[in-house]
This record gives structure tokens, sequence and C-alpha cells, in this order.
């Protein structure tokens, strides 16, 4: 059961998805810019980075050239890149890359399976188990449940069959389990009683299609959850389901964190020229609230 603390934890871990997840609902952008992104966010202190997805070009064109990607990045020791995979031949050619962690998606939504994988869920769990097979002893493996937290498709999921989901794929060879909204149907509420299932020792995707990214990880760090994928700017969203929108924006969490007192090595006022720059080679304003209004302590010019 997941368990309420009195307060947030000392310390939280942000895995930045906007190279990723972020991007891929953008046009696409040359793998210089790409690679130019993914340094700057490690200059700002980020640590965990997805920063490519092995998927079809066809289907996602801004996802092209992850293996270029991955060689064009400089190695900096601390530092993590990760890859979504959709399926084992994609993983094979993540690893083949050298890439340093494979995160993978396994959707809840049966309807949502089949649009974004061509599998049912049954079939992309077993796909999951094979890919963590391979991965074994190379690198970690973060299996992500997709609709964690319901679907526009069937509606709401009970928590418990959401985390029965996720049990199956740690007993697969997960190393990790990242619960995801992807189309922003979490709440406070429905993030504790999730929890309540799953425990707090996993990580949480949030989107903020309805405005409730940031007040659903306050709660998820009331219950101890310390593991989040955030995205530079608010952008993201994927480009098969219905209603997606963006990320929780990487600034607007690192802003309430430094408020509260909880460490991240992320330096906020490096992240917000990151994400100034990321607007300027997308062509159009972020989402992100902290980037429109500059964080709290900063003056207005007179």
């Amino acid at each position: 059961m997941a368990q309420k603390t009195s307060a947030p934890p000392h310390d939280v871990t942000i895995r930045e998805v906007g190279p990723r997840d972020g991007l891929q609902a953008e046009a696409p952008l040359p793998v210089e810019a790409r690679v130019a992104i993914i340094e700057a966010l490690v200059g700002a202190g980020v640590r965990q980075i997805e920063a490519v997805a092995f998927v079809s070009p066809r289907a996602v064109p801004s996802m092209a050239g992850a293996a270029e990607v991955l060689q064009a990045l400089e190695r900096v020791p601390g530092v993590t890149y990760w890859a979504l995979v959709p399926n084992l031949k994609g993983a094979e050619l993540a690893l083949e890359a050298g890439v340093d962690g494979l995160s993978l998606t396994v959707s809840a939504s049966e309807t949502y399976s089949q649009k974004n994988v061509h599998m049912s869920v049954e079939e992309s769990a077993t796909e999951a188990g094979r890919i963590a097979e391979l991965a074994a002893g190379r690198v970690p493996v973060d299996a992500v449940v997709s609709f964690a937290f319901g679907s526009p498709y069937e509606g709401d999921f009970e928590p418990a069959t959401v985390a029965a989901l996720g049990r199956r794929l740690a007993e697969g060879g997960a190393t990790s389990l990242t619960y995801a909204d992807t189309t922003g149907m979490a709440t406070p509420r429905r993030v504790t009683d999730l929890l309540a299932s799953t425990g707090h020792e996993v990580g949480l995707h949030l989107h903020e299609t309805r405005g409730t990214a940031l007040v659903s990880a306050y709660a998820a760090l009331e219950a101890g959850v310390n593991r989040f994928d955030t995205s530079i700017g608010g952008l993201g969203g994927s480009p098969f389901a219905a209603g997606a929108a963006g990320n929780l924006a990487t600034e607007d969490l690192v802003h309430l964190l430094d408020d509260l007192g909880v460490a991240t090595g992320i330096d906020l006022e490096a992240l917000l020229d990151v994400s100034a720059s990321v607007a300027t080679a997308i062509g159009h304003p972020v989402p992100s609230r902290v980037a429109a209004a500059g964080p709290r302590w900063r003056r207005a010019e007179r």
C-alpha cells in the first residue's frame, strides 16, 4: 500500500522526455538540432534523458535518424540516454546504436494498443518480455504502462487491473515501472488510488491535457514517489491517441520542487534557457507556464 508521507522526498529523479515525446508531435528537426537540445539539457543538469525512439520513420517522421542522434551525442559520466522501442526489432537497433537504457510501452487500453503498435495488450506484454530478455545484463528496461488513469476509448480502469499489468511486466524482466497518463485523465485522487495498488516505488509520466499534471505530481510526491518523466517546455502528446496533449513541463516541476526544497540537480535558469531555444527551434511558443511567466523570484523590469 502507498503510505502518505508528511513531507515530499528529499530528492527527485527527472527523466527528460522532450527530445522524444516532446518532439514527436512537432515538425521534424535536423539531427544536429536534436543533439544540441539534448546536450543543452545535460548542461542544465539533467541526467536521465529519453533521447530518441526507434520507430518507423513513416509513422513518426520526427523520430527518424535515431542512431545518428545517439552517435553524435557526447557521452557524459552519470548521464543515461534512453530510447523508446515499440518492439524487439527496435530494441535490437537501439542496442546496436549504443543506447544506455530502453523504455517500452504497454497500454492498458486495448483500442490504443492496436492503434499504436498494432498488437493486443496480451501480445504487447509478451513482446515486452522478449525485449527485457534481450536487454538483460546489458541495459535497464523501463516498462511504461500507458493509459494508467483511464482511456478515451474504454473509460476508467480499475487501479488493481492496471497494477496487475505492471506486475506482469516486472515479472517478465522489466527493471522499473512507470505509469503514464497518456491523455491527461489523472487527478490527485486517481493518482492516490493507483499508488495504493502499486506502491510508491514507481515512476509517473503525466500529461497536462486538463491542467491536472502538476497537482497530480504533488499528490504523488506526498505519497513518496520520487521519479517523474517530464518534457522541456511541456511539449508532447501521442499522435495516435485521441485528445492527447503536452507533458508536464520540466521547468514547471523543477520550479515547484525548488520551492519545496526537493533536490533535482537541475539548474532552473539554465533549463529555461533551453526551453527558450526549443521554442525558437520549433517555431512557436511552448505551453509551459513557468517559461511564459518566469520563476516566482524573477522581478519584472521597471
